[in-house]
């Protein structure tokens, strides 16, 4: 589990591909402080699992369907990446629940400076932007950030100058693809509510839950 707060922008050294999978070294610093093999990090935002470390570098491996669903496709050597430990237990809490599993990728079609901010409009499938409410949040690689606007194929998001210079949103341009992972709870009502739609969900049957004679 994480939150969305990125601790450090990495750089990829090598991409091995292995028949649609891939292995991976990421230069980094500040996350290897106390890594182990088989620690959870998330780069731009997917949850992958350390293989193995060095003083400045770790490995992880990615298989076929992360490939799949996300824009590691579009890293190469040289690439920034953002980094994110798993969340611990006694740490603050400043972003929201991020799991890590990428909903899938979405496309930067609009950057427009204003003030001291950077809007961003991001393309998605319509099946995504049905789960975002505005002032709801969402991570785009990883970065836990508030929705600000929600059209049928499409989001809108603003960052702040720390956030444009402490992780990798700052970079990307119109045309740029990015991971789109929407809000947790929101993903367990839109399935709940598809499962059981407006007629199923009666005084009768939230008695018949406990809902309503707790």
């Amino acid at each position: 589990m994480f939150t969305g707060i990125i601790e450090e922008i990495g750089t990829v050294q090598s991409i091995k591909e292995q028949r649609n999978a891939a292995q991976m070294e990421i230069k980094a610093k500040r996350i290897l402080e106390d890594v182990q093999v088989g620690d959870s990090i998330a780069v731009n935002g997917i949850c992958l699992t350390v293989t193995n470390f060095e003083q400045e570098k770790f490995s992880v491996d990615v298989m076929p369907e992360t490939i799949k669903v996300t824009n590691l496709i579009d890293l190469k050597v040289g690439s920034t990446v953002n980094l994110e430990r798993s969340m611990s237990a006694n740490g603050r809490f400043g972003g929201h629940f991020v799991s890590g599993h990428i909903d899938g990728v979405g496309q930067i079609i609009e950057r427009r400076p204003e003030s001291n901010a950077i809007y961003y409009r991001v393309k998605v499938n319509p099946s995504l932007s049905n789960l975002m409410i505005e002032k709801g949040s969402i991570a785009v690689d990883g970065t836990s950030l508030t929705i600000f606007d929600v059209e049928k194929d499409s989001f809108l998001v603003s960052i702040i100058p720390h956030t444009a210079s402490e992780t990798i949103i700052g970079q990307k341009r119109e045309g740029d693809r990015v991971n789109i992972e929407c809000d947790m709870l929101a993903k367990y009502v839109h399935r709940f509510t598809e499962q059981h739609g407006e007629k199923g969900m009666t005084f009768d049957w939230l008695n018949q839950q406990g809902i309503l004679n707790k």
